[in-house]
């Protein structure tokens, strides 16, 4: 499967364009509705999904050099973990190694790239699940990355986000901004439509 989802993204990374967001995840992440969303609220960054239905971090950096670091990505979303909670449980220290190490790689490619690191949704209140939530906020914290908080409750309401968004077009302000969007909003539109969740 991952050799197919592999080939997948190397053909999309021809028509790519580079210096974009990229969300490198895994499992339910592949279907976040990017197209829809980037049009509903009138994103104007280019945002691209390279997620994978099973994603470990020990594999990450041989798959963003494969599949991410071509497109030269200025933000990266890590969504990562899911698949690691049996290595966490056994050895939480080497999990903590590989997504430092994914971390630097990432910086080591392009020094100003914007990096979340964002929690594992905890539908279940898995305690493993919230210790490596906590670990994933020690890693973004000493990392100097935006934490996305995924265990708060509704955080995004997309119909009132989306009439707010067509009012201020129907005012008069049909450009969309072009400074970057702070990464926890992108965060709440990505990772907390109730279309994807």
């Amino acid at each position: 499967m991952r050799d197919l989802e592999i080939k997948k993204y190397q053909k999309l990374n021809e028509l790519a364009q580079p210096h974009g967001i990229v969300i490198f995840g895994e499992r339910a992440d592949i279907n976040i509705p990017l197209c829809e969303l980037r049009q509903a609220l009138n994103i104007d960054e280019k945002m691209y999904n390279r997620s994978f239905s099973e994603l470990s971090i020990n594999d990450a950096v041989n798959v963003f050099d494969t599949c991410v670091s071509p497109i030269l990505p200025d933000t990266v979303f890590i969504h990562i973990g899911e698949s690691d909670i049996t290595m966490f449980k056994e050895n939480h220290s080497d999990f903590d190694v590989e997504y430092r190490a994914l971390i630097k790689h990432i910086r080591e490619l392009n020094k100003k790239c914007r990096i979340a690191v964002i929690s594992i949704k905890n539908t279940d209140n898995n305690p493993d699940v919230d210790e490596i939530n906590q670990h994933l906020k020690y890693i973004a914290d000493s990392e100097k990355c935006e934490f996305g908080d995924l265990s708060v409750q509704k955080v995004w309401n997309p119909k009132a986000t989306i009439q707010t968004s067509s009012f201020i077009r129907n005012m008069g302000f049909v450009h969309s901004i072009r400074a970057p969007k702070p990464l926890y909003d992108l965060i709440k539109v990505i990772f907390s439509s109730e279309v994807y969740a």
